[in-house]
């Protein structure tokens, strides 16, 4: 701990003095430092350290914007005195997520008068407690809000209503059939709807996504400059998503430059649907643009769609071809320096020159990645998962080596496919592993390679002239990296029940496994890893590389490594475990695993842990391991569990640590339950949506939305 404080500093001894005192720096310095110090920490706790910081910890630049939304330390008592101590100072604040934060708690923003800037998303806010906050809030100008069942807008004041004509930015979580505040919300520029209504009430009853028209308030869209809105799953969620945009097709806003629609599965165009974008063809110019695929397959839209400087496309799980890819989005290789960040995940056809009587697993053109590359150099984000990208033979036209010009990249995703060698993957035979039927069938027991406990040794068994560890060297600054077999499918559930079968990965990644993975160790800076479905692991030391080399390591994905009958990297993943410091989610996905005293032992280590999520079929767990994990990793506030043991054990162990542990971690967070049971849906909806979104649920998140959509 540094000394600090100008009656301690003059009580040292001469030979103290020499050492570094904090203290000395500059207050430029000691600012930027203390930016890095959650907000209840800097006012709570460490202004009262000395008089220097007194003063520091209350500067505008540390209390303009304060970040709660990720603070799980921050119970109510923090909050109300935080808010009662430098309320009228915060002008942006993020409470997003603080799901464990009671109602009377959240009230406490009403101290904050100045604020212009308010994220409640996830946050327990009724009606009435809305209407009496924002009443108070006279200078606002963004607002995220959850839409629940019961919320009634006829019990917003006319304060209320008054603050919220003001808003120009509004984000809402809609858990419910309804339009929420956007009625009263007469300045919007940008509009962000996010649908996570499900089909049936808790009790059974299906649920309708009828609204009344007449409350939508046609004329309030006229200044609106971005539009978003992502869809879970569900009927009435695509019922809703319509009313919204039957106001939009009406008179579609002239300035109008972000229109982003994500829906999963089948979303059918309409009349009112195709009136707006030959609306928008005719009137608007875009810089960022994601629809529905049905919306896009078959038609000429993009052919008459204008961009202006384009920033973000998304063309998710669309048909469209190579061709139309170059000819219609960026006109034969226009210019496109302005594109920072592109979904292509799921657009089988879109690196081969046209999709009619061609097989997703033919080898793509390469000179249509070529044209995209040069055309869009500047590229931060690229999505190109879920789908079979094979290279050819050609030398030089490697999927890997086009993907290494661009120096900017920020965060990738490809199939797991498109990073093998062809050579390798013509002449290497199928290794033993391989021969194994990909089932849940019974064990097969096989003999497994030791992994190597010298580095030295196991970089001599790299390949130096594959492509992916070419490009691996050439992207060192990625931040975010998903390689994702183009056939997997997680087990876990989003509104159905956990029965779906793995289909077996692609032929040509069956000689991707520790070599690869060994690879990525090159990305220094390398902040959130996911692998999933890399048949030829054997041994998985690979992970131990990516442990000791990526040491900013922060979020790490592993789902059904190797052959399914047996987890195979156990050993290594527990060797990567302890090196890895910065770790802070963690989830795993694999048949058979054994959640035992060993890992648990190993998990340990990784000092940051906060959230853990452990998907299994037929898998086992200790609970007495587990309650020792609880108990000596204090940041862990999540533990969701989904295995093979009976509802009985499940339940005990998840009461056991609730009550355990509930009380010094207020935003704990437990679901263990048997991964098959017929009421997993149903537990599913009650997990916090932060928590579902961002680890439960397993799914791509590079370029999944435009960067800095909302905060």
């Amino acid at each position: 701990m540094f000394r600090c404080g100008e009656e301690v500093v003059s009580e040292e001894s001469e030979e103290e003095s020499h050492g570094v005192n904090l203290m000395e720096f500059s207050d430029e310095i000691l600012l930027h430092i203390l930016s890095y110090v959650p907000c209840t920490d800097l006012v709570l706790n460490v202004r009262r350290t000395c008089r220097k910081l007194a003063t520091l910890c209350l500067d505008k630049s540390l209390t303009h914007t304060v970040l709660l939304q990720k603070d799980y330390k921050a119970n109510k008592d923090k909050v109300k005195q935080l808010m009662r101590d430098i309320g009228k100072e915060i002008y942006q604040l993020n409470m997003a997520g603080c799901y464990w934060l009671s109602s009377s708690t959240i009230d406490h923003v009403t101290k904050c008068k100045n604020l212009v800037k308010l994220n409640l998303s996830g946050c327990h806010v009724t009606s009435l407690r809305l209407s009496k906050m924002l009443s108070t809030l006279q200078h606002l100008r963004s607002l995220a809000i959850d839409v629940n069942p019961g919320f009634d807008a006829s019990q917003l004041s006319s304060e209320c209503k008054a603050t919220l004509s003001r808003v120009s930015e509004l984000k809402q979580t809609l858990y419910t059939p309804s339009y929420g505040v956007v009625p009263c919300c007469t300045s919007l520029e940008k509009l962000l709807l996010y649908f996570e209504i499900l089909d049936r009430s808790r009790e059974g009853f299906m649920l309708s996504g009828q609204l009344m028209v007449g409350e939508s308030n046609v004329p309030h869209y006229q200044n609106l400059r971005i539009f978003y809105a992502r869809l879970a799953p569900g009927y009435v969620n695509q019922e809703v998503v319509r009313l919204y945009l039957a106001v939009l097709s009406d008179r579609t806003p002239e300035n109008l430059h972000a229109f982003l629609i994500s829906a999963p599965g089948s979303f059918a165009e309409t009349g009112a649907t195709k009136n707006l974008l030959d609306s928008m063809a005719r009137n608007v110019r875009l810089d960022a643009l994601q629809l529905p695929k049905a919306w896009i397959n078959g038609s000429g839209l993009l052919q008459h769609l204008k961009f202006n400087n384009p920033f973000y496309f998304s063309f998710s799980r669309c048909t469209l071809s190579g061709g139309h890819l170059i000819q219609r989005v960026i006109n034969g290789g226009k210019d496109l320096k302005s594109l920072t960040s592109l979904n292509l995940s799921g657009c089988v056809h879109c690196l081969a020159p046209e999709s009619l009587f061609r097989k997703a697993e033919d080898d793509i053109d390469s000179s249509i990645l070529e044209s995209l590359v040069v055309s869009c150099c500047n590229l931060r984000h690229l999505n190109l998962s879920a789908a079979h990208h094979h290279s050819s033979e050609s030398l030089g036209n490697h999927l890997c080596q086009l993907l290494s010009r661009l120096k900017h990249l920020l965060s990738l995703a490809l199939p797991v496919c498109s990073i093998t060698d062809v050579a390798a993957s013509v002449e290497k035979p199928p290794t033993a592993p391989n021969l194994v039927p990909q089932t849940f069938g019974r064990k097969v027991r096989i003999g497994i390679q030791t992994y190597p406990k010298n580095l030295g040794d196991q970089a001599n068994q790299k390949i130096e002239s594959s492509v992916f560890w070419a490009l691996m060297g050439s992207l060192r600054f990625l931040e975010t990296l998903e390689i994702i077999g183009s056939s997997f499918s997680s087990a876990m559930p989003r509104n159905e029940p956990a029965i779906r079968n793995s289909l077996p990965p692609c032929v040509r990644a069956q000689s991707v496994g520790d070599s690869e993975v060994a690879a990525i160790s090159q990305l220094t800076y390398l902040q959130s890893l996911t692998l999933a479905q890399l048949p030829n692991i054997l041994t998985g030391s690979g992970l131990i590389s990516i442990g000791l080399q990526c040491q900013h390591l922060r979020t790490l994905s592993l789902a059904n490594l190797g052959m399914m009958g047996k987890v195979v990297y156990m050993s290594a993943l527990m060797d990567m475990l302890k090196h890895c410091k910065c770790l802070r989610d963690l989830r795993l996905e694999q048949p058979y695993f054994c959640a035992g005293a060993q890992f648990f032992q190993a998990l340990s280590h990784c000092s940051s842990l906060q959230r853990l999520c452990i998907v299994s079929r037929s898998g086992t767990l200790q609970s007495d391991a587990v309650m020792s994990f609880m108990a000596n990793c204090l940041e862990v506030i999540m533990c969701h569990m989904f295995m093979g043991e009976s509802l009985t054990v499940c339940k005990n162990l998840q009461q056991s640590i609730v009550r355990s542990f509930q009380a010094e971690r207020p935003a704990l967070n437990v679901v263990i339950f048997p991964l098959l049971h017929e009421d997993l849906t149903e537990v599913i909806r009650d997990v916090p949506m932060r928590h579902l979104d961002e680890i439960t649920l397993f799914k791509s998140r590079v370029a999944e939305e435009p960067p800095n959509l909302w905060w």
